[in-house]
């Protein structure tokens, strides 16, 4: 059995290309924080404490509008509803009778990325692992935007891009091997790929927000695929599962 020491430092591993992409996107962000008046200080502690890019940028944007806070609130929440789904399908990997505290630390690492790296890791989710990825990863966000509004001028914007390649390097390494091992993960991740292309295209479902996209796409195909290939449980693929594949 893993320690949790042994698991903590696997999610710092695993948080380092999560770390170098959100270095390249939080220096664009901190390119658009200076416009809006912010401090290199102000930007690294917005980054430590939200971390979340599309919600950043837009609470910098309304702040510089002089929106209330009533305001805020409300489209922060809309634009970043999509968590709360990532924080149903983790508390469903946990065992009944998991600890309030441990449910709530776990939900509260949630990024996109590190959602992504802690669904796909084998076992129980832990806030050991997703902990770890986040220590590694959000100092980084948070020094980019940091510099982005300091010196966003002076490093080259292709050099910037190339650092972003690591989030999508990041992405198929966690969806390609469970999508090889069974069809209808592979299935899912062709059909996600698909509406995701058409969704910013096609003129109702384009004038929605990224966030609401992903919400709409992630519950539709995620039913969809329930219904068709459901998972199976523990049981139905225990001893009597390997015996008939015997």
């Amino acid at each position: 059995m893993e320690s949790n020491r042994s698991i903590f430092m696997q999610g710092c591993r695993d948080g380092i290309p999560i770390g170098l992409g959100y270095f390249a996107v939080a220096f664009s962000l901190g390119i658009a924080a200076r416009d809006y008046g912010f401090s290199a200080f102000q930007g690294f502690v917005s980054s430590m404490i939200t971390y979340a890019s599309a919600g950043q940028y837009m609470g910098f944007a309304l702040y510089a509008t002089n929106a209330t806070l009533i305001e805020l609130i409300i489209l922060m929440f809309i634009i970043n509803a999509r968590y709360i789904l990532m924080g149903f399908a983790l508390n469903q990997r946990m065992p009944e009778g998991t600890p309030l505290r441990t449910r709530l630390l776990v939900g509260s690492c949630i990024t996109d990325e590190i959602f992504g790296i802690t669904i796909a890791r084998p076992g129980v989710p832990t806030p050991y692992y997703s902990g770890g990825a986040l220590i590694t990863a959000v100092p980084m966000w948070a020094l980019g935007t940091a510099l982005g509004i300091s010196m966003g001028n002076i490093l080259p914007a292709r050099i910037v891009s190339a650092l972003s390649v690591a989030l999508f390097g990041m992405f198929l390494a966690v969806i390609i091997p469970p999508a090889r091992k069974d069809r209808a993960v592979g299935l899912a991740v062709a059909v996600s790929f698909v509406c995701s292309y058409a969704a910013v295209r096609l003129p109702l479902i384009s004038g929605l927000s990224q966030g609401n996209r992903t919400i709409l796409l992630t519950i539709l195909i995620s039913s969809l695929f329930a219904a068709l290939a459901p998972r199976k449980s523990e049981q139905d693929t225990g001893k009597g599962g390997e015996s008939d594949a015997d």
